[in-house]
């Protein structure tokens, strides 16, 4: 069927009742499965999996991958092979998106795992229970999906409103059930493909699967006399290092520090390249520039001034200057400050998110007739009980789990409502939600009423950028299902079946992943943050939580200087940003980044966005072509197969290392 939607004149002298008439006349699907067991066996899986990729980017990045089209393709492909051998009929096109819906909710359940939770746990020394942690996140999550209900009929039924990435979903899913579904499983294959090439690549560098493979499968332990597995480096200049240790060769230094000890080195990461090539070359350009800035000209610098120095633990122990303790003496600081100072510019040049709060549509006349869609949308009493019910039990837990004074806690809670809004608003207009910069907006208010106790900023910034990023990707989830035909009911139970998911498996995975326990049981946070895992955006939670309580006095000279820079600097860039309508080719947001990732993860970003950049423009104007197909409409599989299959694989060696 060819999506039908009303004409923007129609969506404007409509009242919400006749819109809904004609939805339920003309577009919902009354006998089409949805919400089946097979379709959400399918999403509850596909969410595990995605969970796993998304936490794993995320600590690498801090950047949240979106995976929608992704598990709209994956579950297209696995129920078209199963049609195909006979072994099932064919999945729906509302199943398919059902089971998207519960993928991408299960996907997004990480955002606070790698954010807001870890610097809580890196500045307190706490480590959170698994049980409680579990607990807080599907208390928190089910009340975004509670408070984004009541807001579906007015932005969805009402207004109409764009939701890129979600009419982009319905758009695909459209098209591969009113096609052969030729394109959908090309694609499916591309994306497989690719994965497997990369999972390959990742098993050979990777030490844990080499050993498998070698001492456990091989045995070549045993008759080879090996000590150890060989695995191919994937810091490719490691041979050069080797090489020039032993023969006393030159090892490249800048102002007298070694490469090596600011990570500026040469590696090969597929998912790095895969995160690179959905940045594009706007982020990633400005990722490797603040990179460069940070780690091959300021770092330098500083080591020679003494700014950013070996230093001693209080057990007398002295850590030498690498890569992580750059960041955290010195670089967290202006790249902090360019982040958020970006953030909230680019925010306050959208006055549109902030004005349609308060906009009320002008009344039309028109019938207004029954309720037809109180069968099938979710009740508003629901809503109505649960935000008070589950809003107290999650500010309950904040206090007893973290130790947040109850009155913080409530006084966060109407703060939930104001930040959904513009960031339903946002993701509605944009598909992006400014989670970073709502988050600070609690983190600031929290912090004037109480800067002694991190905790106190942290946790109700969590619950509150939390609470908005769920509600708002819950409605451009149902979107599609809108465009398609779905019941809104169905949407809302599998998007909790993709919390419950997601946080399965996103909190056994962190604390093997980040909180290995040693040979006593013990875990510290200290694990936390190493050099393949740099949790970015937990150390600009971090960053942020510290200046609030200890504020600038205590930090060096040059670091305050540097953050005065970097405001400026921000400012500039975002009003250039905003003056050429995005044609300004910088971003301040992305060049902070680029100052806390490690440079050689940036790297292979800026190598993967300028490939997919450069095929792209060879081959967009030949639409006829195989190029055109493989890497314009191919882009993102493409994309997709090397982050997954570099990401699944890496996890697995983690795991390993942790078993064996």
């Amino acid at each position: 069927m060819a999506i039908q939607q009303l004409s923007d004149e129609q969506v404007r002298t409509w009242t919400r009742a006749q819109k809904d008439e004609w939805w339920f006349n003309h577009v919902y699907q009354k006998d089409m499965p949805q919400l089946t067991l097979r379709s959400g066996l399918t999403g509850f899986l596909l969410g595990l999996v995605l969970t796993a990729t998304a936490l794993y980017i995320g600590a690498k990045t801090g950047v949240g991958i979106g995976v929608g089209l992704t598990s709209v393709i994956l579950a297209f492909a696995i129920f078209k092979s199963l049609a195909n051998s006979g072994l099932a009929r064919d999945f729906s096109v509302l199943e398919n998106n059902c089971s998207q819906s519960i993928a991408t909710a299960a996907g997004y359940t990480v955002m606070p795992l790698i954010a807001g939770l870890p610097a809580y746990m890196m500045i307190t020394g706490h480590i959170i229970p698994w049980w409680q942690l579990m607990l807080w996140l599907l208390v928190v999550a089910t009340l975004g999906v509670l408070v984004a209900f009541p807001m579906k009929r007015r932005f969805i039924n009402e207004e109409q409103l764009p939701f890129p990435e979600g009419r982009a979903a319905g758009v695909v899913l459209d098209s591969l059930y009113t096609g052969d579904g030729g394109e959908g499983m090309y694609k499916a294959r591309l994306l497989a493909k690719v994965a497997g090439i990369a999972a390959v690549y990742q098993a050979i560098v990777s030490d844990g699967w080499m050993k498998v493979i070698q001492f456990k499968i091989l045995r070549m332990d045993q008759w080879a006399g090996m000590s150890q597995p060989w695995y191919l480096r994937d810091k490719l200049d490691y041979y050069y290092y080797n090489w020039a240790t032993q023969v006393d060769a030159w090892i490249p230094k800048i102002l007298g520090t070694d490469f090596r000890v600011l990570g500026l080195r040469l590696t090969l990461d597929m998912a790095m390249v895969g995160v690179g090539g959905l940045m594009g070359i706007v982020v990633a350009t400005s990722c490797l520039i603040g990179a460069l800035v940070n780690f091959a000209v300021l770092a330098p610098l500083m080591i020679a001034m003494g700014d950013i120095a070996p230093r001693v633990t209080a057990e007398g122990v002295t850590v030498p200057i690498s890569r992580a303790e750059i960041v955290n003496q010195w670089s967290l600081w202006w790249a902090v400050t360019m982040m958020v100072t970006g953030s909230i510019v680019g925010l306050l040049a959208k006055p549109e998110l902030f004005t349609s709060i308060f906009k009320r549509k002008a009344k039309v006349k028109g019938p207004q007739g029954p309720d037809l869609l109180a069968g099938i949308e979710v009740p508003l009493w629901i809503s109505y009980v649960g935000v008070p019910v589950f809003g107290l039990l999650s500010a309950w837990m904040t206090h007893e789990f973290f130790g947040v004074p109850w009155l913080l806690s409530l006084v966060a809670l109407p703060l939930i409502i104001v930040l959904t809004v513009i960031g339903t608003n946002a993701i509605a207009l944009t598909s992006w939600v400014p989670s970073g910069s709502l988050a600070k907006i609690t983190q600031f208010t929290m912090g004037a009423l109480d800067r002694t106790n991190p905790a106190s900023n942290l946790l109700p910034a969590t619950i509150t950028s939390d609470v908005a990023s769920n509600a708002a990707h819950l409605l451009s989830d149902i979107k599609p299902g809108y465009m398609l035909g779905g019941k809104p009911r169905h949407q809302a139970i599998g998007h909790v079946i993709g919390l419950v998911a997601g946080t399965l498996a996103a909190v056994p995975l962190f604390f093997l992943l980040f909180l290995p326990a040693d040979a006593n049981g013990v875990r510290s946070a200290a694990t936390i943050v190493s050099d393949q895992f740099a949790f970015p955006a937990a150390m600009q939670w971090k960053g942020v939580a510290e200046l609030i309580a200890n504020g600038i006095s205590k930090l060096p000279t040059s670091a305050v200087i540097s953050m005065v820079v970097a405001a400026v600097l921000a400012v500039v860039i975002e009003t250039l940003r905003i003056k050429t309508r995005g044609k300004f080719p910088l971003s301040a947001v992305s060049i902070g980044l680029g100052a806390v990732l490690p440079p050689d993860a940036v790297i292979c970003m800026f190598i993967g966005a300028l490939l997919f950049w450069v095929m792209h423009k060879r081959n967009e104007a030949k639409p006829e072509g195989a190029g055109y197909r493989r890497w314009v409409q191919g882009a993102e599989p493409i994309c997709a197969g090397l982050i997954s299959g570099a990401a699944l694989m890496g996890i697995g060696n983690a795991i390993i290392n942790v078993m064996l």
